[in-house]
């Protein structure tokens, strides 16, 4: 279902991917902060550069993590705010998914988690192992591996990270999905405040 628009703020970026018949569209911004008040601009950006507006999208892509706790949640809730307003699906991809896509099986996918942790998950031919978050002294980098802490061997990604999150989602939208949900291993690094979170209704 083209086009479809994919976007990611799990990490110290604000990143989007147009995905046309004919080509993929991206940017990917460094950014520590701010990506709340960037993310809309920079889709609109993309739209405008493919030649579609948002009634011409068949479907919206998102991040869902792990990564930075605020970061996965902006993304998360403006993709289901633009799938509920157009009338489209959304699919949620994880960033250990998206760093795997297009590599060879079997592989391991390490990434950073800081805090003298990261994030591991298997691939193999018959599909991925369940995620976790493990003591980074106690994983062995493999020459079959891939993250930003997978060692000097680790193998570079097939894809950039929206254009890999669009091109799973693209396979996915056939078939009933559930709604984008934040994908944590871990709890806030911040201490939650007095005031009840607001809800991300299922």
């Amino acid at each position: 279902m083209l086009p479809l628009l994919a976007f990611d703020t799990s990490a110290a970026h604000c990143a989007a991917a147009l995905l046309l018949p004919d080509r993929a569209i991206q940017r990917i911004e460094p950014m520590e902060k701010g990506q709340a008040e960037r993310l809309i601009p920079l889709l609109e950006e993309l739209l405008a550069e493919g030649g579609i507006g948002w009634r011409d999208l068949k479907a919206v892509a998102v991040g869902t993590g792990p990564g930075n706790f605020t970061g996965v949640r902006i993304a998360v809730a403006a993709a289901r705010g633009l799938a509920l307003g157009l009338g489209i699906p959304a699919v949620g991809v994880t960033r250990l998914e998206a760093l795997a896509h297009g590599l060879p099986r079997p592989l391991t996918v390490i990434e950073d988690a800081r805090r003298g942790e990261v994030y591991v998950q298997d691939f193999t031919d018959t599909g991925p192992g369940p995620a976790r978050l493990a003591p980074a002294d106690s994983v062995t980098p493999l020459p079959n591996a891939t993250g930003s802490a997978a060692g000097p061997m680790a193998l570079p990604p097939a894809l950039p990270l929206p254009e890999a999150i669009a091109r799973i989602a693209a396979t996915r939208t056939g078939t009933p999905q559930p709604r984008p949900a934040p994908f944590y291993l871990r709890g806030a690094d911040a201490d939650p405040p007095s005031d009840p979170p607001p809800v991300i209704l299922p």
